[in-house]
């Protein structure tokens, strides 16, 4: 096996910009794009592979073909039939919709199916002052919450908050939530395409028509009374020629930071697939079989039965996989890491 390269999905978005093909060099279809879905298998879009002997390819094509060679020997046995993540970059030249996603037992009874929404976000980019709205202010209920939408008066219940460059945030389903605008975001989530939208800052659609809302449903899955998110510190953990901060570890998802100054190098051991997405700088990915560049604004899926690999060079990434989370949890004990480090990592 050998890393996957996919062409990505571009969708065109009444917030989106061309922020991509600026900061990326992506070559974007005219419009204003406002996500590059990395990789997906959803029936909203499918990822192609765009290398070796997998390419054109479904990646689910490929997953039928491969299996364990893909996904590994800990894949849950749906995960032959629905890719678990959906990864995306989201370009907020606009303030997105405030909305809020549902978890996997709404969402499968409501849905058709469909898997729950929490995410992750990496705030790639943000202008001078940027904010987004990240949850209901915990005195907020139900009643009042509603009350406040019907009266024109919803913001003043919103949490927003600053963010820059850097910012990790945990977004579980259930989180109200809004990027708003100058913001260049990477989102790890769970692969679903349900969204469901409370406000929407009085605009218009591009069809000069006022966008749906789905209120009701919103009102059934938001989290009333959580306390307030906060931004995601992680733990850091330094070795010789690079630095790995893990930052989330929850059911659907593990991710950490990479910041490699030298070099890097892991072995897949058959266990699981790994993503990888490049934030800045870029470095030489070698295996058993070649070599390839991952650059700023590519993302790359590494087969559980690729075994060793090195990233040599300076760069950024993210790295996200699933893994057991008891298992994460001692295994960071050993390491000697006291509760309250490892209670840094958002969702462990």
């Amino acid at each position: 096996m050998y890393p996957l390269k996919f062409e990505p999905i571009y969708k065109e978005k009444i917030w989106g910009g061309r922020a991509l093909e600026e900061k990326f060099s992506k070559q974007l279809p005219k419009g204003t794009i406002g996500e590059s879905w990395e990789i997906a298998a959803h029936e909203n879009g499918t990822s192609v592979i765009s290398n070796g002997n997998l390419a054109g390819k479904s990646l689910m094509e490929a997953i039928r073909e491969e299996r364990e060679k893909i996904l590994g020997v800990e894949a849950k046995e749906d995960y032959y039939e629905k890719f678990p993540l959906l990864i995306k970059i989201l370009d907020a030249n606009d303030k997105l919709s405030v909305q809020v996603h549902p978890d996997d037992e709404y969402a499968f009874e409501h849905e058709n199916g469909e898997l729950g929404k929490t995410e992750m976000w990496y705030v790639i980019d943000a202008q001078e002052d940027a904010k987004l709205v990240y949850g209901v202010k915990p005195e907020v209920d139900k009643d009042e919450f509603a009350a406040s939408i019907k009266e024109g008066r919803l913001e003043e219940n919103l949490i927003e908050i600053n963010v820059e460059a850097g910012d990790v945030l945990y977004m579980p389903s259930g989180t109200v939530h809004a990027i708003e605008e100058g913001i260049l975001i990477a989102e790890i989530q769970q692969n679903s395409d349900t969204t469901y939208r409370v406000y929407d800052w009085n605009r218009m659609g591009q069809d000069g028509k006022p966008r749906d809302l789905h209120i009701e449903s919103a009102l059934d899955v938001i989290e009333f009374g959580a306390e307030a998110e906060e931004k995601v510190v992680g733990l850091e953990i330094k070795e010789d020629g690079y630095t790995r901060t893990i930052l989330v570890a929850c059911p659907y998802f593990t991710t950490e930071t990479l910041e490699i100054s030298e070099q890097y190098s892991a072995d897949t051991n058959d266990d699981r697939f790994y993503v990888l997405m490049g934030l800045e700088g870029e470095a030489k990915l070698s295996y058993e079989g070649g070599e390839l560049e991952l650059k700023a604004g590519e993302t790359l899926l590494l087969p559980a039965a690729l075994g060793e690999y090195e990233l040599v060079g300076e760069c950024k990434l993210i790295k996200s996989y699933i893994r057991n989370l008891a298992e994460l949890k001692a295994e960071l004990k050993e390491l000697g890491y006291s509760q309250e480090e490892i209670k840094q990592i958002k969702g462990l």
